[in-house]
């Protein structure tokens, strides 16, 4: 994957050649002809997170990064607060399959901070190459307890009968946005949405999905370690086609 870096001197974002910061923050989502989905709720969070750690023009920086996104072709810009610097990544997008295999983690949620994106990334892309051994695309974090988190880079979702579901509020997952865009989505196509806490073994035969700004919804067809068989895609088709009507042009 090739990208271009740049780093913001307080005023605008100048070309680096490397930028290899611990990293504090990230935000990252796809683009696509000019268009993204839900880029406030992307702003909301990165700007939400990164102000508790930097007295940076926060704003300022948004503005110089938004002018810098190509408009035309693919791209998967990363926004950063790293080593207390304010940086800007657009890399080439890198082929994804259309369904999931997941693999449930062998360890407890190890992570240092799992409700700001950016510090546990390196874990879970790590996590990710891992569940790679075993045959599967996806890693699924558990708590101490055994209860499901979400997937190492990804956000997981689930139907009972007409109801969306997600892991409750009680459990320390990402505030992610494509979630949020579904249970929005949910709601506006009349669908009750809720949240519980789960086991892998109470998911089985259940219409799975796997979320993320990257990939969108993308269906679950097997889960190497749960021991049951995963149920059909009734609402697949449907809400991938609202999730798209939800992209818009950047200024």
């Amino acid at each position: 994957m090739t990208e271009a870096l740049y780093v913001f001197d307080g005023v605008s974002l100048h070309s680096v050649e490397s930028f290899d910061e611990p990293l504090e923050v990230a935000d990252s989502f796809l683009i696509s002809e000019g268009r993204v989905r839900s880029i406030h709720k992307h702003k909301e969070r990165f700007i939400g997170s990164a102000q508790n750690f930097t007295d940076l023009d926060l704003e300022r920086f948004w503005a110089c990064a938004m002018k810098l996104l190509p408009r035309t072709g693919s791209a998967l810009p990363r926004l950063e607060l790293a080593g207390g610097l304010l940086a800007l990544r657009i890399r080439d997008v890198s082929e994804f399959k259309p369904s999931v295999v997941l693999w449930t983690s062998d360890e407890a949620d190890p992570r240092k901070n799992p409700m700001i994106k950016g510090p546990d990334l390196a874990y879970g892309s790590m996590l990710r190459r891992k569940s790679n051994l075993f045959g599967a695309d996806e890693a699924v974090i558990l708590n101490a307890d055994g209860y499901v988190v979400e997937g190492a880079l990804s956000s997981l979702l689930w139907w009972r009968d007409d109801v969306l579901y997600a892991p409750d509020n009680q459990t320390l997952w990402l505030p992610s946005v494509t979630r949020s865009d579904l249970f929005d989505l949910a709601g506006q196509a009349g669908f009750d949405t809720a949240v519980e806490c789960v086991k892998p073994i109470d998911l089985i035969g259940l219409e799975l999905w796997v979320a993320s700004a990257f990939t969108g919804i993308r269906p679950v067809v097997d889960w190497v370690n749960l021991g049951g068989a995963v149920g059909p895609q009734k609402h697949l088709e449907s809400f991938q086609r609202r999730l798209k009507l939800l992209s818009s042009e950047l200024d």
